[in-house]
């Protein structure tokens, strides 16, 4: 299935996509895509619909028809740093023997297609397309076996990032993470049964056509499962929970010389099966 969430920011509803691209309600069924929804009971009651049966929502999805978060109540927006070894070549650091574990506030969450605000003072914003990775079951403390078991789905996420103030304000990442707008997640979350494999998965993102990076899941330092298992022993993941997994090379940052947004750009990025963003920079007032 591939959840998501439809109409103005703040006022979304529930809805499925169905094998013709086309939006159906899911209001009647459910009050979101969030909490018990995600739980693999919750996700099976939702198979068991037939979709054709659904109310058809006027309108085309990422066209006319504005989608928002793909997860409605995301308590923990966890991120994974470095998780690519030459993504970390071209940031300059080792790569890590462990995850790196950093946070996005869950303020920051946006539709797909919602813009990039670029913050006051920016120096250095910057982009990178992920994959994140949605709870379902509740976890805490599973093994890497058991992990996936926890998984409810998939979606892309644009890891916005500001560098001044991730890398050169202090000494924690999350200054630089969690700015308004720097967490666009969606189209929909495309459950976990119609991704057999996380770690086969091609992304991609381009600024105004140029391709800044083309990379592969294949290449992660630590997989989903790993990832899961890891987090669950610092925390308690819940329904809803979102862990974005890291990115591949061609980070601004690590361009020659640097490129960094400054407003008025066209950001796009995809992953293989899990859909398409695309979002508006916007400059500061």
């Amino acid at each position: 299935m591939k959840l998501l969430r439809y109409g103005p920011a703040g006022r979304e509803k529930p809805g499925m996509l169905d094998d013709q691209g086309q939006v159906r309600d899911l209001s009647g069924h459910v009050a979101d895509i969030a909490d018990e929804v995600l739980t693999p009971q919750g996700l099976a009651r939702l198979r068991a619909l037939d979709p054709q049966a659904l109310p058809l929502v006027a309108g085309t999805p990422q066209q006319d028809m504005r989608l928002g978060p793909c997860v409605g109540l995301v308590r923990k927006f966890i991120a994974i740093g470095l998780n690519y070894a030459d993504h970390a070549a071209e940031s300059g650091m080792p790569v890590p023997a462990e995850p790196v574990v950093f946070n996005k506030w869950s303020s920051c969450i946006t539709g797909p297609d919602d813009d990039i605000r670029i913050p006051r003072g920016s120096e250095k914003t910057d982009w990178e397309v992920e994959l994140g990775v949605v709870i379902g079951a509740p976890a805490s403390d599973v093994s890497e076996a058991e992990a996936m078991a926890h998984v409810a789905g998939y979606c892309v996420v644009n890891d916005v990032s500001e560098r001044h103030w991730q890398l050169e304000r202090g000494a924690t990442w999350d200054k630089g993470k969690g700015f308004d707008s720097f967490g666009p997640i969606g189209p929909w979350m495309v459950t976990a049964d119609e991704i057999p494999d996380p770690q086969a998965l091609s992304m991609w993102l381009e600024v105004d056509g140029r391709r800044f990076q083309d990379g592969s899941t294949a290449t992660m330092v630590f997989g989903v499962a790993a990832l899961v298992s890891y987090c669950s022993r610092l925390m308690t993941l819940m329904p809803g929970d979102i862990i974005t997994t890291g990115t591949p090379p061609g980070v601004g940052m690590g361009q020659t010389p640097p490129v960094y947004l400054k407003g008025g750009e066209t950001v796009t990025l995809g992953i293989e099966g899990l859909g398409r963003q695309t979002q508006r920079v916007v400059a500061p007032r």
